[in-house]
């Protein structure tokens, strides 16, 4: 039988967050602001960065001493999604980061992003916590009125958004800002929303996103940031558009449970995947979620793998599905030591 991977001390996971946004938008001007940042605050920063070509010229605009992989001639949700997880592993284990900011391509379809950084939480602890998308107003609006599809992959990129930053607010008179904010907003409707010019933004924008969960004691509304007693609070603490869980599974479990818990997954999570040692079976398994179908796949793991569940949806509930996780696991642990203390005791 193979061996299960220890979780008997699991370290904390390091903080992922994807920067999305058409080619031009403001992505690395943000991006830079987001390493003075956590530099101020005494965290470790690592970036990935994807260009279409062959040269990497925004890299160029970043601190030299901020740890960097780079990933050219290609993009990272398509030609070279497959060498993200192995970029990502490759950043953790030399520099050991204390949050990790993707810098991805202007074409890139965040869908495939968020599917490419998940799938690295079973050779290492990340967890994807945010997807930011900055919006080029002038370009937003201008490709509003001729369609096709760059105006698609805009809309795909918001969509995406866990949080939205329209830049370049400068360049719109106020009735085209207020139009180009009603897109976004119809498109996203959960997603908070800042309004830039040259993509400068607040301190606050950035509080708790090198924790190890986000929006753990403040989230923003619109731009401002809500305490725990803010009477926004309670209406959008917990509902970020389109997410991403991990959970590290703690154990083994009945695969008849565990598939009747897959079954009755929230209709907002529309995407799974992961990695699980069943107590009724030997081996582990590679699971696929989808469709409302669950698969799963005898594998042999090479080199240390995890046993992990990846989430992936719309502003479902992620603490109440981590408390049906746990009990899940909880029942399935007291289970398998009752099952023992029979077998031992005849």
């Amino acid at each position: 039988m193979e061996q299960q991977a220890d979780h008997t001390n699991v370290k904390q996971k390091v903080p992922v967050h994807l920067l999305s946004g058409f080619l031009g938008s403001g992505k690395t001007t943000l991006l830079n602001q987001a390493i003075h940042y956590y530099q101020a605050a005494y965290l470790k920063v690592a970036v990935i960065m994807n260009e279409l070509g062959e040269v990497n010229l925004d890299g160029q605009f970043v601190d030299e001493h901020v740890p960097m992989a780079e990933m050219l001639g290609g993009c990272i949700c398509c030609t070279i999604r497959g060498d993200l997880g192995m970029e990502l592993k490759s950043l953790l284990d030399e520099h050991q980061p204390d949050v990790v900011l993707i810098e991805s391509t202007g074409a890139a379809n965040p869908l495939e992003m968020i599917d490419g950084v998940t799938e690295t939480s079973m050779y290492t602890y990340v967890e994807l916590q945010s997807v930011i998308t900055v919006v080029d107003g002038p370009e937003l609006l201008a490709r509003s009125r001729k369609g096709g599809r760059t105006f698609k992959l805009m809309q795909d990129q918001i969509r995406c958004a866990t949080d939205l930053v329209v830049n370049k607010a400068d360049l719109l008179a106020p009735e085209q800002l207020v139009e180009v904010e009603q897109l976004v907003r119809e498109w996203n409707a959960y997603a908070p929303l800042t309004v830039t010019v040259r993509c400068a933004v607040e301190p606050a924008f950035f509080e708790g996103r090198g924790q190890s969960r986000l929006y753990s004691h403040t989230h923003r509304h619109d731009g401002h940031v809500c305490s725990e007693g803010c009477s926004h609070h309670e209406e959008h603490a917990g509902h970020e558009h389109v997410m991403a869980l991990t959970y590290y599974l703690p154990g083994r479990v009945d695969s008849h449970k565990f598939e009747a818990f897959m079954k009755q997954l929230p209709e907002e999570v529309y995407r799974a995947k992961g990695i699980v040692a069943f107590s009724d079976l030997q081996g582990r398994f590679m699971f696929q979620f989808a469709y409302r179908e669950l698969e799963c796949f005898r594998i042999r793991p090479q080199g240390q793998v995890n046993d992990v569940a990846v989430f992936i949806g719309e502003h479902f509930e992620k603490d109440e599905l981590q408390s049906r996780l746990a009990k899940l696991f909880s029942d399935a642990s007291d289970g398998y030591e009752a099952g023992r203390m029979d077998k031992l005791s005849n």
